[in-house]
């Protein structure tokens, strides 16, 4: 069940209402009347929607069914929107149909039953029953009024007796009438409208044109309606001009006759008077007229006073009505606040058995700071008794262990000041506790309505935390010293580096200079020796002096590529705008005698621009192809394949140690030479370590190292993937553009 708010309820206003009988009420912003009209007649259709007209406001809206439209009454409503049939109010005089009577309801259920009466249904259309009228051979112009004598159809040219009115636009036939018809065309309708019988007025005189002209006028009542119609027809019947010009050369040229003077004076005098009646009865209508206006909007002001009041009286029965719900929500609330008092009875109840059971110690203070009541805690933490601690004052208890400076200030600060006291510390000498440390928390509490209100003071012991404390506290202190020793050891170490740095940099000149030197001599001296005494050598000799030669000049290339790393490891790099397809080029010009004696293919692919040290590269590109030619398998002619693509951000995802937020690309270098297991793969890298010996293949066990390091001092990685037999593929994966300069 539900129940609609009161403030909803407030602006609404439920009744039964018939709005083809009961007077409608007035200034309505909306009106909604939805699949209604198509079950009613036309008529019927039509008082509804001059119903709504007259309710609506200036600007109101009236939204219809699917179905329904306002063809009956569209000089009252413009479309807005015709998709939703939602129409607005049209600023025009509205002509309210009033109640139906007896005779009107009994004229619709004699229309709606066209077997007992013989009537079908379409005769209370009025343009029918006109037509039939005037078939039976009226020919004359005219026009169709309502009871309002507003007209509602031309029949023919109506121009020599009707024209449209100066000011607001209007349909009232006496408003269009022309000068001296007005008049009888009131009083004819009155009375047809009276006695419901046809009504001829001959030889009405009226201006047109400048002339007088006559014209006869015939009223009819049309049958068979719902409401009353009425068919005007005009009939000129004017004199021929002519003829009144000739009666009056006939009258000047008879003889003088002092009667007939007198006759036609009377005459002429009672033809100004009856003008001057015509104008008097004229101004009457006109006033009467104004009159009857005046009255019509009296009458619906009565007819809207009457709906206020009829609207009042609902009101005041909806306010009867939220009375009584009223009464009935008092009671609800007040059986709410019955069953409130008992769940604070209750929860005053559970909050005291929670104090009671709690592990820490609590107590109760009055204003005055007596121990009211005391939890079980309490008594066992301080080894007390319950009579010689409730209504004792705080600070006698035990050996006045809580007589401290500042505590009696901040608890008299809590219920005046309605504050709290948080972290207050005691560090005393409780009896049979000895030495402790506590912290008391204190806030305001109010037992139920009846009690005062009272202190709620927690008592936490922190000795035991305050000790770990000072331990943590050394500990740190301790950790701290460390610290310190060990940043002074690991500058000292930096230092020992420095000067090792420093060491190796001598040791590389030396290595440079100094022992290069005498391997020089020595592969001289050699060479000499070859060329001068060769033929007076035995050929063991000759065999020994080949080996020291080679162990000589692998000595030279050794120290060579030692001094290479070294540089590497301790030189400074800047990084510039790279092609390396240009030092491909400048590697495999280096290596074209050796590829011709090979027969090698080399397969490639264009390589990208990058931030690079082209010196550097070169070493790395230079490295990497020599190494497939000298691990080459017998007999086969090398192939080795170059190519380089970009990664994706997938790919480079599983490369955690490269930046993602920099494009990279991958070159690969690929040959089909004795290949390794890839469990070697890392130890190939690894300075002056080598998988065959000299006996196999010759090498240093520096190359790949030195490739590791270049890849690694341009932010990138580089991997090995092979099997024995088929060959070795490295990976190198290199930044497309260095954000920083290396140092």
């Amino acid at each position: 069940m539900f129940r609609l708010n009161k403030s909803l309820r407030d602006t609404c206003v439920f009744a039964y209402h018939n709005y083809l009988k009961d007077p409608p009420f007035a200034k309505i912003d909306l009106i909604s009347c939805r699949n209604s009209l198509i079950y009613l007649e036309t008529f019927l259709q039509k008082k509804a929607l001059t119903t709504f007209h007259y309710a609506l406001k200036e600007k109101g809206f009236l939204l219809l069914g699917k179905s329904e439209t306002t063809g009956q009454a569209t000089e009252l409503f413009n479309n807005v929107d015709k998709t939703n049939k939602i129409y607005s109010r049209k600023a025009v005089r509205g002509n309210f149909l009033h109640v139906l009577g007896d005779r009107k309801e009994e004229t619709i259920k004699t229309s709606n039953n066209g077997v007992k009466n013989g009537i079908e249904n379409n005769k209370d259309d009025f343009q029918k029953s006109a037509d039939s009228i005037m078939l039976t051979g009226y020919v004359p112009p005219g026009v169709i009024v309502n009871e309002e004598m507003d007209i509602v159809q031309f029949r023919g040219a109506t121009g020599a007796w009707l024209e449209a009115s100066t000011g607001k636009p209007s349909l009232n036939v006496l408003k269009m009438s022309r000068k001296g018809l007005a008049f009888e065309l009131r009083n004819s309708l009155h009375k047809v409208n009276k006695n419901n019988k046809a009504l001829i007025k001959e030889n009405i005189p009226i201006e047109f044109a400048g002339k007088e002209r006559l014209v006869t006028i015939e009223v009819i009542p049309l049958p068979d309606t719902i409401e009353r119609y009425f068919l005007i027809l005009f009939r000129d019947t004017s004199i021929v001009p002519d003829i009144r010009k000739q009666a009056n050369k006939n009258e000047k040229g008879a003889k003088a006759n002092p009667e007939l003077d007198k006759e036609r004076s009377r005459n002429g005098e009672l033809s100004e008077e009856l003008a001057q009646v015509r104008a008097d009865m004229t101004s009457i209508t006109e006033t009467q007229e104004a009159a009857n206006e005046e009255l019509q909007s009296a009458n619906e002001e009565l007819l809207s006073g009457s709906e206020e009041l009829q609207s009042l009286n609902e009101e005041l029965e909806t306010s009867k009505e939220e009375v009584q719900t009223s009464n009935e929500e008092l009671i609800i609330v007040n059986q709410e606040l019955y069953d409130r008092s008992e769940q604070l009875d209750l929860s005053r109840l559970y909050a005291e058995s929670i104090i009671t059971t709690i592990r820490e110690p609590l107590l109760v203070l009055t204003k005055e700071l007596k121990v009211r009541s005391a939890n079980r805690a309490f008594y066992e933490k301080f080894q007390v008794i319950k009579e010689g601690t409730e209504g004792k004052f705080l600070f006698d208890l035990g050996n006045r262990q809580w007589d401290v400076g500042g505590l009696r200030e901040a608890l008299e600060k809590v219920l005046p000041q309605q504050t709290s006291m948080l972290g207050f510390e005691v560090a005393r000498n409780f009896p049979a506790l000895g030495e402790r440390v506590m912290i008391l928390n204190a806030s305001r509490v109010i037992r139920d309505h009846k009690d005062e209100q009272s202190i709620l003071l927690a008592i936490e012991d922190i000795t035991e935390r305050r000790r770990l404390e000072i331990i943590a506290k050394l500990e740190t202190e301790q950790l701290e010293q460390k610290v310190l020793e060990r940043t002074f050891s690991l500058h000292e170490a930096n230092i020992d580096l420095k000067l090792s740095n420093e060491s190796l940099e001598q040791f590389a000149y030396i290595a440079s200079h100094d022992l290069q030197e005498p391997l020089r001599k020595i592969r001289t001296f050699l060479s000499q020796l070859q060329d001068k005494y060769s033929k007076d050598l035995p050929e063991p000799a000759k065999g020994l002096i080949v080996k020291v030669s080679s162990s000589a000049h692998r000595m030279s290339t050794l120290i060579k590529e030692v001094l290479n790393f070294s540089k590497l490891l301790h030189g400074k790099i800047t990084f510039k705008q790279t092609d390396l397809d240009l030092v491909l080029n400048t590697v495999l010009n280096e290596f074209d005698l050796l590829i011709t004696e090979n027969k090698a293919v080399i397969r490639r692919k264009p390589l990208p621009v990058i931030d690079a040290m082209p010196v550097l590269i070169n070493q790395l590109f230079y490295n990497l192809i020599s190494n497939s030619f000298k691990f080459a398998k017998k007999g086969i002619n090398p192939i080795i394949t170059i190519t380089s693509r970009l990664l994706t951000i997938t790919e480079m995802a599983k490369h955690p140690n490269i930046d993602p937020s920099v494009s990279y690309c991958e070159l690969s270098f690929k040959d089909n030479g004795i290949g390794f297991e890839q469990k070697n793969a890392d130890q190939i890298f690894q300075i002056f370590h080598r998988l065959h010996g000299d006996a196999f293949y010759s090498g240093t066990g520096i190359g790949l190292a030195l490739c590791k390091e270049i890849v690694t001092n341009h932010r990138g990685e580089i991997n090995a993937t092979s099997k024995p037999g088929e060959g070795a593929l490295f990976q190198i994966i290199l930044p497309l553009i260095q954000e920083l300069p290396m140092a």
